[in-house]
Protein backbone atom coordinates (compact mmCIF):
# COMPACT_ATOMS: atom_id res chain seq x y z
CA UNK A 1 0.00 0.00 0.00
CA UNK A 2 1.25 3.50 -0.87
CA UNK A 3 1.81 5.69 2.16
CA UNK A 4 1.02 9.38 2.40
CA UNK A 5 4.15 10.61 4.12
CA UNK A 6 3.87 14.12 2.61
CA UNK A 7 0.32 14.67 3.84
CA UNK A 8 -0.39 15.79 7.39
CA UNK A 9 -3.97 15.97 8.62
CA UNK A 10 -5.24 17.84 11.68
CA UNK A 11 -8.23 16.24 13.42
CA UNK A 12 -10.32 18.61 15.55
CA UNK A 13 -13.05 17.35 17.91
CA UNK A 14 -13.90 18.06 21.55
CA UNK A 15 -14.59 14.35 22.08
CA UNK A 16 -11.30 12.53 22.52
CA UNK A 17 -12.72 9.12 21.58
CA UNK A 18 -13.92 10.41 18.17
CA UNK A 19 -10.60 12.17 17.53
CA UNK A 20 -8.64 9.03 18.18
CA UNK A 21 -11.00 6.90 16.08
CA UNK A 22 -10.60 9.21 13.06
CA UNK A 23 -6.82 9.38 13.52
CA UNK A 24 -6.61 5.58 13.66
CA UNK A 25 -8.54 5.26 10.39
CA UNK A 26 -6.22 7.72 8.72
CA UNK A 27 -2.98 6.32 10.08
CA UNK A 28 -3.92 2.86 8.84
CA UNK A 29 -3.82 4.37 5.34
CA UNK A 30 -0.46 6.02 5.87
CA UNK A 31 -1.51 9.54 6.73
CA UNK A 32 0.39 11.55 9.35
CA UNK A 33 -2.00 13.03 11.90
CA UNK A 34 -2.18 15.58 14.69
CA UNK A 35 -5.07 16.49 16.97
CA UNK A 36 -6.76 19.47 18.62
CA UNK A 37 -9.65 19.47 21.09
CA UNK A 38 -11.14 22.82 20.00
CA UNK A 39 -10.91 25.57 17.42
CA UNK A 40 -8.38 27.65 19.37
CA UNK A 41 -5.99 24.73 19.65
CA UNK A 42 -6.49 24.02 15.95
CA UNK A 43 -5.56 27.56 14.91
CA UNK A 44 -2.52 27.44 17.18
CA UNK A 45 -1.42 24.17 15.58
CA UNK A 46 -1.94 25.59 12.09
CA UNK A 47 0.26 28.56 12.96
CA UNK A 48 3.09 26.27 14.03
CA UNK A 49 2.90 23.47 11.48
CA UNK A 50 1.91 22.97 7.86
CA UNK A 51 -1.19 20.85 7.30
CA UNK A 52 -2.81 19.74 4.05
CA UNK A 53 -6.21 18.96 5.53
CA UNK A 54 -8.30 19.74 8.61
CA UNK A 55 -11.12 17.37 9.64
CA UNK A 56 -13.29 19.15 12.19
CA UNK A 57 -16.44 18.54 14.13
CA UNK A 58 -19.03 21.31 13.74
CA UNK A 59 -20.53 21.33 17.24
CA UNK A 60 -17.77 22.36 19.66
CA UNK A 61 -17.57 24.75 22.64
CA UNK A 62 -15.86 28.19 22.43
CA UNK A 63 -15.57 28.11 18.62
CA UNK A 64 -17.85 26.14 16.34
CA UNK A 65 -16.51 24.14 13.45
CA UNK A 66 -18.04 26.62 10.98
CA UNK A 67 -16.31 29.51 12.74
CA UNK A 68 -13.06 27.55 12.57
CA UNK A 69 -13.68 26.91 8.87
CA UNK A 70 -14.04 30.65 8.19
CA UNK A 71 -10.85 31.41 10.13
CA UNK A 72 -8.90 28.74 8.25
CA UNK A 73 -10.04 30.06 4.87
CA UNK A 74 -8.91 33.54 5.86
CA UNK A 75 -5.60 32.63 7.50
CA UNK A 76 -4.62 29.43 5.70
CA UNK A 77 -6.42 29.38 2.33
CA UNK A 78 -4.38 26.44 0.99
CA UNK A 79 -5.63 24.09 3.72
CA UNK A 80 -8.53 21.84 2.74
CA UNK A 81 -11.35 21.19 5.24
CA UNK A 82 -13.85 18.38 5.85
CA UNK A 83 -16.64 18.94 8.35
CA UNK A 84 -18.20 16.31 10.63
CA UNK A 85 -21.53 16.55 12.43
CA UNK A 86 -23.85 14.36 14.47
CA UNK A 87 -26.90 16.46 13.58
CA UNK A 88 -28.48 15.79 10.19
CA UNK A 89 -29.54 19.33 9.23
CA UNK A 90 -29.41 20.01 5.49
CA UNK A 91 -28.96 23.76 5.92
CA UNK A 92 -25.83 23.22 8.02
CA UNK A 93 -24.26 21.01 5.38
CA UNK A 94 -25.05 23.53 2.64
CA UNK A 95 -23.59 26.35 4.75
CA UNK A 96 -20.40 24.38 5.36
CA UNK A 97 -19.92 23.80 1.65
CA UNK A 98 -20.69 27.44 0.82
CA UNK A 99 -18.06 28.53 3.36
CA UNK A 100 -15.45 26.45 1.55
CA UNK A 101 -15.56 22.97 3.05
CA UNK A 102 -14.39 20.26 0.64
CA UNK A 103 -16.54 17.58 2.26
CA UNK A 104 -19.32 16.99 4.79
CA UNK A 105 -19.87 13.77 6.77
CA UNK A 106 -22.68 12.79 9.08
CA UNK A 107 -21.77 10.78 12.22
CA UNK A 108 -21.56 7.87 12.58
CA UNK A 109 -19.71 7.12 9.35
CA UNK A 110 -17.84 4.19 7.89
CA UNK A 111 -14.07 4.27 7.38
CA UNK A 112 -14.53 4.02 3.62
CA UNK A 113 -16.75 7.11 3.56
CA UNK A 114 -14.17 9.08 5.52
CA UNK A 115 -11.28 7.95 3.32
CA UNK A 116 -13.17 8.68 0.10
CA UNK A 117 -13.81 12.23 1.35
CA UNK A 118 -10.17 12.62 2.37
CA UNK A 119 -8.83 11.45 -1.00
CA UNK A 120 -11.26 13.71 -2.87
CA UNK A 121 -10.45 16.72 -0.69
CA UNK A 122 -6.69 16.27 -1.05
CA UNK A 123 -6.98 15.78 -4.79
CA UNK A 124 -9.13 18.89 -5.15
CA UNK A 125 -6.64 20.84 -3.05
CA UNK A 126 -3.78 19.64 -5.25
CA UNK A 127 -5.61 20.63 -8.43
CA UNK A 128 -6.49 24.08 -7.07
CA UNK A 129 -2.90 24.68 -5.98
CA UNK A 130 -1.70 23.62 -9.44
CA UNK A 131 -4.21 26.03 -10.98
CA UNK A 132 -3.02 28.84 -8.72
CA UNK A 133 0.62 28.18 -9.61
CA UNK A 134 -0.27 28.12 -13.28
CA UNK A 135 -2.16 31.41 -13.00
CA UNK A 136 0.78 32.99 -11.18
CA UNK A 137 3.18 31.79 -13.86
CA UNK A 138 0.82 33.01 -16.57
CA UNK A 139 0.48 36.38 -14.87
CA UNK A 140 4.26 36.67 -14.62
CA UNK A 141 4.59 35.80 -18.31
CA UNK A 142 1.92 38.36 -19.23
CA UNK A 143 3.70 41.01 -17.15
CA UNK A 144 7.01 40.15 -18.78
CA UNK A 145 5.40 40.25 -22.21
CA UNK A 146 3.73 43.57 -21.41
CA UNK A 147 7.06 45.07 -20.35
CA UNK A 148 8.65 43.75 -23.54
CA UNK A 149 5.89 45.25 -25.68
CA UNK A 150 6.27 48.52 -23.79
CA UNK A 151 9.99 48.60 -24.53
CA UNK A 152 9.37 47.92 -28.22
CA UNK A 153 6.70 50.61 -28.43
CA UNK A 154 9.04 53.09 -26.78
CA UNK A 155 11.85 52.16 -29.17
CA UNK A 156 9.56 52.62 -32.18
CA UNK A 157 8.42 55.96 -30.77
CA UNK A 158 11.98 57.16 -30.31
CA UNK A 159 12.86 56.23 -33.89
CA UNK A 160 9.82 58.09 -35.23
CA UNK A 161 10.66 61.14 -33.14
CA UNK A 162 14.32 60.97 -34.20
CA UNK A 163 13.23 61.05 -37.84
CA UNK A 164 11.22 64.22 -37.28
CA UNK A 165 14.06 65.88 -35.35
CA UNK A 166 16.24 65.90 -38.46
CA UNK A 167 13.94 68.54 -39.92
CA UNK A 168 12.74 70.55 -36.93
CA UNK A 169 14.12 72.77 -34.23
CA UNK A 170 12.78 70.43 -31.58
CA UNK A 171 15.52 68.71 -29.59
CA UNK A 172 15.32 65.42 -27.77
CA UNK A 173 15.70 67.34 -24.54
CA UNK A 174 12.59 69.44 -25.19
CA UNK A 175 10.55 66.42 -26.23
CA UNK A 176 11.68 64.45 -23.20
CA UNK A 177 10.78 67.27 -20.81
CA UNK A 178 7.45 67.97 -22.46
CA UNK A 179 6.48 64.29 -22.36
CA UNK A 180 7.41 64.08 -18.67
CA UNK A 181 5.38 67.22 -17.91
CA UNK A 182 2.39 65.68 -19.67
CA UNK A 183 2.78 62.44 -17.73
CA UNK A 184 3.05 64.28 -14.40
CA UNK A 185 -0.07 66.29 -15.16
CA UNK A 186 -2.02 63.19 -16.19
CA UNK A 187 -0.98 61.39 -13.01
CA UNK A 188 -2.11 64.34 -10.89
CA UNK A 189 -5.45 64.28 -12.71
CA UNK A 190 -5.97 60.66 -11.65
CA UNK A 191 -5.11 58.82 -14.84
CA UNK A 192 -4.21 55.16 -14.45
CA UNK A 193 -0.46 54.36 -14.49
CA UNK A 194 -0.94 52.48 -17.77
CA UNK A 195 -2.54 55.47 -19.50
CA UNK A 196 0.00 57.86 -18.01
CA UNK A 197 2.76 55.81 -19.62
CA UNK A 198 0.88 55.79 -22.93
CA UNK A 199 0.60 59.57 -22.80
CA UNK A 200 4.30 59.98 -22.00
CA UNK A 201 5.15 58.15 -25.21
CA UNK A 202 2.30 59.62 -27.27
CA UNK A 203 3.19 63.18 -26.27
CA UNK A 204 6.65 62.83 -27.78
CA UNK A 205 5.01 62.32 -31.19
CA UNK A 206 2.85 65.44 -31.04
CA UNK A 207 4.73 67.18 -33.86
CA UNK A 208 5.51 64.11 -35.97
CA UNK A 209 3.57 65.69 -38.83
CA UNK A 210 6.19 68.42 -39.26
CA UNK A 211 8.16 65.86 -41.23
CA UNK A 212 5.77 66.69 -44.10
CA UNK A 213 6.20 70.50 -43.99
CA UNK A 214 8.46 71.97 -46.72
CA UNK A 215 11.92 73.05 -45.55
CA UNK A 216 11.50 76.67 -46.65
CA UNK A 217 8.62 76.97 -44.18
CA UNK A 218 9.69 74.64 -41.39
CA UNK A 219 13.20 76.10 -41.17
CA UNK A 220 12.30 79.70 -41.83
CA UNK A 221 14.06 82.12 -39.46
CA UNK A 222 11.38 84.73 -39.37
CA UNK A 223 7.66 85.26 -38.95
CA UNK A 224 5.37 83.24 -41.17
CA UNK A 225 3.19 84.88 -43.74
CA UNK A 226 -0.51 83.99 -43.39
CA UNK A 227 -0.14 81.57 -46.30
CA UNK A 228 2.92 79.93 -44.76
CA UNK A 229 1.20 79.63 -41.40
CA UNK A 230 -1.77 77.93 -43.05
CA UNK A 231 0.63 75.36 -44.46
CA UNK A 232 2.36 75.02 -41.09
CA UNK A 233 -0.96 74.27 -39.44
CA UNK A 234 -1.25 71.19 -41.61
CA UNK A 235 1.40 69.41 -39.53
CA UNK A 236 -1.45 68.43 -37.17
CA UNK A 237 -3.43 66.74 -39.94
CA UNK A 238 -0.28 65.17 -41.41
CA UNK A 239 0.72 63.80 -38.02
CA UNK A 240 -2.72 62.27 -37.51
CA UNK A 241 -2.48 60.77 -41.01
CA UNK A 242 0.90 59.21 -40.32
CA UNK A 243 -0.48 57.60 -37.16
CA UNK A 244 -3.93 56.67 -38.53
CA UNK A 245 -5.33 53.18 -38.99
CA UNK A 246 -3.71 51.49 -36.01
CA UNK A 247 -5.44 49.40 -33.34
CA UNK A 248 -2.51 49.90 -30.95
CA UNK A 249 -3.62 52.13 -28.02
CA UNK A 250 -0.32 54.04 -28.01
CA UNK A 251 -0.58 54.95 -31.70
CA UNK A 252 -4.26 55.83 -31.34
CA UNK A 253 -3.50 58.23 -28.48
CA UNK A 254 -0.52 59.66 -30.36
CA UNK A 255 -2.81 60.28 -33.33
CA UNK A 256 -5.34 62.28 -31.29
CA UNK A 257 -2.54 64.25 -29.64
CA UNK A 258 -0.91 65.04 -32.99
CA UNK A 259 -4.22 66.18 -34.45
CA UNK A 260 -5.57 68.20 -31.53
CA UNK A 261 -2.68 69.65 -29.51
CA UNK A 262 -3.15 73.07 -31.16
CA UNK A 263 -6.89 73.19 -30.52
CA UNK A 264 -7.91 75.81 -27.96
CA UNK A 265 -10.35 75.61 -25.06
CA UNK A 266 -12.28 78.61 -26.50
CA UNK A 267 -12.61 77.00 -29.94
CA UNK A 268 -10.15 79.30 -31.73
CA UNK A 269 -7.47 76.68 -32.34
CA UNK A 270 -6.73 74.48 -35.31
CA UNK A 271 -7.16 72.36 -37.40
CA UNK A 272 -10.89 71.89 -36.66
CA UNK A 273 -11.74 74.61 -34.13
CA UNK A 274 -12.76 72.12 -31.46
CA UNK A 275 -13.96 73.65 -28.20
CA UNK A 276 -13.89 72.62 -24.53
CA UNK A 277 -14.21 68.95 -23.72
CA UNK A 278 -14.64 68.14 -27.40
CA UNK A 279 -10.84 68.33 -27.44
CA UNK A 280 -9.38 65.01 -26.18
CA UNK A 281 -7.97 65.43 -22.68
CA UNK A 282 -4.67 63.95 -23.84
CA UNK A 283 -4.28 66.83 -26.31
CA UNK A 284 -5.34 69.42 -23.72
CA UNK A 285 -2.64 68.13 -21.38
CA UNK A 286 0.02 68.14 -24.10
CA UNK A 287 -0.93 71.71 -25.09
CA UNK A 288 -0.12 72.95 -21.58
CA UNK A 289 3.09 70.91 -21.29
CA UNK A 290 4.28 72.00 -24.73
CA UNK A 291 3.72 75.72 -24.25
CA UNK A 292 5.17 75.62 -20.73
CA UNK A 293 8.46 74.19 -21.96
CA UNK A 294 8.54 76.40 -25.05
CA UNK A 295 8.22 79.59 -23.00
CA UNK A 296 11.04 78.53 -20.68
CA UNK A 297 13.36 77.62 -23.56
CA UNK A 298 15.72 79.89 -25.52
CA UNK A 299 14.76 80.44 -29.14
CA UNK A 300 16.74 82.03 -31.96
CA UNK A 301 14.42 85.03 -31.92
CA UNK A 302 14.18 85.45 -28.12
CA UNK A 303 15.68 84.23 -24.86
CA UNK A 304 13.71 82.02 -22.48
CA UNK A 305 11.15 83.88 -20.40
CA UNK A 306 11.68 84.00 -16.62
CA UNK A 307 9.52 81.41 -14.95
CA UNK A 308 7.22 83.90 -13.23
CA UNK A 309 6.67 85.83 -16.45
CA UNK A 310 5.98 82.60 -18.35
CA UNK A 311 3.38 81.62 -15.77
CA UNK A 312 1.76 85.05 -15.98
CA UNK A 313 1.53 84.69 -19.76
CA UNK A 314 -0.01 81.24 -19.47
CA UNK A 315 -2.45 82.41 -16.78
CA UNK A 316 -3.91 84.95 -19.20
CA UNK A 317 -4.71 82.01 -21.50
CA UNK A 318 -6.61 80.06 -18.82
CA UNK A 319 -10.09 79.46 -20.19
CA UNK A 320 -8.99 80.65 -23.61
CA UNK A 321 -6.12 78.50 -24.82
CA UNK A 322 -6.00 76.14 -21.84
CA UNK A 323 -8.54 74.00 -20.02
CA UNK A 324 -8.99 75.87 -16.68
CA UNK A 325 -9.08 72.68 -14.64
CA UNK A 326 -5.85 71.42 -16.18
CA UNK A 327 -4.12 74.77 -15.70
CA UNK A 328 -5.13 74.81 -12.02
CA UNK A 329 -3.67 71.30 -11.71
CA UNK A 330 -0.42 72.55 -13.25
CA UNK A 331 -0.27 75.27 -10.60
CA UNK A 332 -0.74 72.66 -7.86
CA UNK A 333 2.14 70.48 -9.09
CA UNK A 334 4.39 73.26 -10.32
CA UNK A 335 7.24 72.09 -8.07
CA UNK A 336 7.18 68.74 -9.85
CA UNK A 337 7.45 70.49 -13.21
CA UNK A 338 10.39 72.48 -11.89
CA UNK A 339 12.15 69.31 -10.76
CA UNK A 340 11.65 67.71 -14.18
CA UNK A 341 13.16 70.76 -15.85
CA UNK A 342 16.16 70.77 -13.51
CA UNK A 343 16.82 67.08 -14.20
CA UNK A 344 16.51 67.48 -17.98
CA UNK A 345 17.89 70.96 -18.55
CA UNK A 346 20.72 69.78 -20.81
CA UNK A 347 20.55 71.04 -24.39
CA UNK A 348 17.78 73.47 -23.50
CA UNK A 349 19.69 76.21 -25.29
CA UNK A 350 19.99 74.22 -28.50
CA UNK A 351 16.77 75.84 -29.66
CA UNK A 352 18.70 79.09 -30.01
CA UNK A 353 20.78 77.54 -32.79
CA UNK A 354 17.78 76.79 -35.03
CA UNK A 355 14.21 78.04 -34.80
CA UNK A 356 11.05 79.36 -36.35
CA UNK A 357 8.91 82.30 -35.35
CA UNK A 358 5.18 82.12 -34.90
CA UNK A 359 2.56 82.85 -32.25
CA UNK A 360 3.30 82.33 -28.57
CA UNK A 361 0.48 79.82 -28.30
CA UNK A 362 2.11 77.81 -31.09
CA UNK A 363 5.62 78.19 -29.77
CA UNK A 364 6.46 74.58 -30.46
Amino acid sequence: MTTNTNTTILVVDDEEYLRRMVMRMLREKGYDCAEASNGREALDALSRQEFSLVISDITMPEMTGLELLVAIKQLHPDVACIMLTGVDIQETGIEALELGAYGYLLKPFQANALLINVVNALRRRELEMMRDRYEQQLEAQVCERTVDIGRREEEITLHLVAASEYRDEETGSHIRRMALYAAALAMALGWSPENVELLRLAASMHDIGKIGIPDHILLKEGKFTPEEFDIMKQHTVMGAGILAGSDIPLIQMAGEVALCHHERWDGNGYPHGLKGIAIPESARIVAIADVYDALLTDRVYRPAFPEREAFTMMATEKGRHFDPRLFDCLCQIHDEFRQIRQLHISDSRDHARRGIVHNVGDDS
